[in-house]
């Protein structure tokens, strides 16, 4: 028999996804499905807290307590400065292997 459910325990999950896209449900199942939870629901959770970071790749904290999920970006120094460059969104099935950013922008651009 399993273990009694606890609803003060809190289970972190972290996924690296496309920010702004709702990822595959099949990549988010084997993940959350055993927290008893639904994994289209939480890909449209992390698509709606990830528009900011359209079309960049961003790790995803979820925080799981009582089969409640909250969804918080934890942005890597790449990302950072490519929104701090404030580079175009990149249509990842258009544009293939292009570089994100440009040397000298980033040379003149104030700290």
């Amino acid at each position: 028999m399993p273990p009694k459910f606890d609803p003060t325990a809190i289970t972190y999950v972290y996924l690296r996804v496309t920010g702004g896209e709702v990822g595959a449900t099949a990549s988010l199942a084997p993940k959350i499905g055993p927290l008893g939870l639904s994994p289209k629901k939480i890909g449209d959770d992390i698509a709606k807290n990830t528009q900011e970071w359209k079309g960049l790749r961003i790790t995803v904290e979820l925080k799981i307590q009582n089969r409640q999920a909250t969804v918080s970006v934890v942005p890597s120094a790449s990302s950072l400065v490519i929104k701090a460059l404030r580079e175009p969104p990149r249509d990842r099935k258009k544009q293939k292997n292009s570089e994100y950013f440009f040397w000298s922008g980033l040379a003149s651009h104030p700290a």
